[in-house]
């Protein structure tokens, strides 16, 4: 007997300013490919929760934190700070119109309908490296997931972002006591090294076992103060 997969089907495709995007949907599952390349699905989500809670749980007790996320995604990290009423204002950087169109009357509405309707929730499009780097505002943290990692990049711009320079424009954003939370797709011992020379402290990482391969991975940092 011969297995029968799925095959997946475009919902959508555009021309984005930095490349394609393509909203597709495989079997139950959506799925956003960026210039060819698979960025993320609603398969699972538990990583992108950790890089939620884990940075709320480094936080110092204070009272509604406010945080920013790096990436509207699948929705999964919005979603999951909305539904935590410990929150303080929530403000998503997402670069890509489309992106931004799928969750607010697209099918990802289904999972981020809630957490866009919340008051708390502000929608910015924008680059994240162009934003941290010219913003007035500050956080209490800062959740990135916006690339498969620092050493897989969706686009080259975004290598900034994890260097010496991208890593300072991210603390000048934190407020002392700050969190930095990063997700990527495989732990980086030299991203370690990195965010310590960069000035963060207990700087460590939470892994998140997946089905085959490398574990998930959130890279935690705090700005002193």
């Amino acid at each position: 007997m011969t297995a029968v997969y799925d095959t997946p089907v475009v919902l959508d495709r555009r021309e984005g300013p930095y490349g394609e995007v393509v909203l597709r949907r495989h079997g139950v599952l959506l799925q956003i490919i960026a210039n060819g390349c698979f960025l993320m699905d609603t398969s699972d989500g538990r990583s992108e929760r950790l890089l939620v809670d884990a940075a709320r749980a480094a936080l110092d007790g204070r009272a509604a934190p406010a945080a920013l996320i790096g990436g509207l995604g699948v929705g999964f990290s919005l979603a999951h700070a909305a539904a935590d009423p410990g929150w303080g204002r929530i403000t998503v950087v997402e670069r890509e119109p489309a992106v931004i169109g799928w969750h607010r009357d697209g099918p990802l509405a289904e999972i981020s309908a809630g957490a866009l309707a919340d008051p708390r929730t502000t929608i910015v499009r924008a680059d994240l490296v162009a934003y941290v780097n010219e913003t007035s505002d500050t956080f209490d943290a800062l959740c990135l997931d916006i690339d498969n990692g620092p050493g897989w990049t969706v686009t080259e711009d975004n290598d900034s972002l994890y260097s010496p320079a991208g890593l300072a424009a991210c603390a000048r954003v934190l407020r002392p006591g700050g969190v930095l939370a990063v997700w990527s797709a495989e732990p980086s011992p030299e991203f370690e090294g990195t965010l310590r020379n960069a000035g963060f402290q207990q700087v460590r990482t939470e892994e998140v076992p997946v089905a085959r391969g490398v574990p998930d991975a959130v890279h935690l940092a705090v700005r002193p103060g």
